[in-house]
């Protein structure tokens, strides 16, 4: 009888701590997908040029060390788990990755990647985005064996998602080098109308995975920043052909968000343009960057042409290195380095994605998407 008695305790404690893994009705995971403006460390378990991996990377991170991310602090995906109250996301290379840590979501991104399979080959071996839905499923297989399938679906289906890509298609692809395989083979026009027929496969491919709150960030001033002032320009002007590109590629991207809506769901369109709800799925197309000027007076910036850390005009040249100049405060520069913003930088665009006014996010922010699923 007492070694019954043991057994039956023994597999209530099993069932106990299996009952532990269901997922809370309040929880909402979170996934990333994208370049090296959301990733937050993948590149670390990779032989790749791709790195932020060194000092002074991360001098301002709660740790003060480096830990992959492409700033001096925080990132957008960590301050976007900060305003939702949850959990930092791992990077999905991780091997902290596991057991209930799954539940929080996970890190997709690579830097050096964009639409194109052909973006950033010079960084060898990076995870590109056709890649990073392949762990997005190999995920949901792992969180499936974890709480089921059924709760697997519900978690998925009631995430945030946030994919940022395309800047790297056009500094990193057509303008890498001049007369560039991409800008021999497309005019600008024709290159940005197909990489927007590119992006629609990634997010419809991201839809039929189950994603169905989606934030779909556009490309920033790519003339401004400055790295492509250390190149480009003599004066500190931003250069025209990469303004052009994005001037181009935003209005598009757009446009496609509503054809998806279309193509998705057409009879259950509610709201049109910016935030668009298509068969119960969200995308959220946000301009929202440094606009040099704009940004600089309103966020009390010293500069937004000049990075943090670097080296040569506008410390623009290379990554941030031991040896780089380095400013002494991150909180008065726009840029970290040549290409990424610093985390004060970061938390103005999520404050804008959050609760930023008609004009940076009509018809609706973040903050109000996420007070409807609340009431759902």
């Amino acid at each position: 009888m007492e070694s019954f008695m043991t057994l039956f305790i023994s597999l209530l404690e099993i069932l106990l701590a299996l009952g532990s893994w269901t997922v809370p009705s309040e929880a909402k995971a979170f996934f990333v997908f994208g370049d090296s403006l959301v990733d937050n460390g993948n590149n670390n378990f990779l032989a790749t040029t791709a790195r932020a991996d060194s000092p002074p990377y991360g001098i301002d991170y709660p740790t003060h060390r480096p830990t992959g991310r492409f700033s001096n602090g925080l990132n957008i995906p960590d301050i976007i788990s900060e305003q939702i109250g949850a959990e930092t996301t791992l990077p999905y290379l991780s091997p902290e990755l596991r057991g209930e840590r799954l539940l929080v979501g996970a890190n997709f991104a690579s830097a050096g990647i964009g639409i194109l399979n052909d973006t950033g080959i010079q960084f060898f071996n990076i995870i590109r985005i056709n890649k990073q839905l392949e762990y997005f499923q190999q995920y949901q297989r792992r969180l499936s064996s974890l709480i089921g399938p059924v709760q697997s679906q519900h978690l998925v289906n009631g995430a945030l998602v946030l994919i940022t890509l395309g800047g790297n298609d056009f500094v990193n692809n057509y303008y890498l080098v001049p007369y560039s395989a991409r800008s021999r083979e497309f005019s600008l026009p024709d290159y940005v109308q197909y990489l927007i027929s590119e992006y629609k496969k990634i997010l419809a491919r991201l839809y039929e995975l189950g994603a169905r709150r989606v934030l779909v960030t556009g490309t920033g001033p790519l003339g401004c920043v400055p790295a492509e002032l250390a190149l480009r320009s003599r004066t500190g002007d931003c250069d025209p052909e990469l303004e052009r590109a994005g001037d181009l590629f935003n209005p598009q991207l757009v446009q496609l968000l509503a054809d998806l809506n279309r193509q998705i769901g057409a009879d259950v369109i509610y709201i049109l343009c910016i935030i668009i709800k298509m068969h119960a799925l969200y995308i959220c197309f946000m301009i929202i960057w440094l606009n040099v000027d704009e940004v600089t007076n309103f966020a009390g910036f010293v500069t937004s042409k000049i990075a943090c850390c670097g080296q040569g005009p506008y410390n623009g040249i290379g990554l941030c290195t031991v040896a780089s100049n380095l400013c002494p405060n991150r909180d008065i520069y726009a840029f970290w380095d040549g290409f990424h913003p610093s985390e004060k930088a970061n938390r103005i665009i999520v404050s804008q994605f959050m609760t930023g006014s008609v004009e940076y996010m009509n018809p609706m922010n973040l903050s109000t998407i996420l007070a409807m699923d609340e009431k759902a």
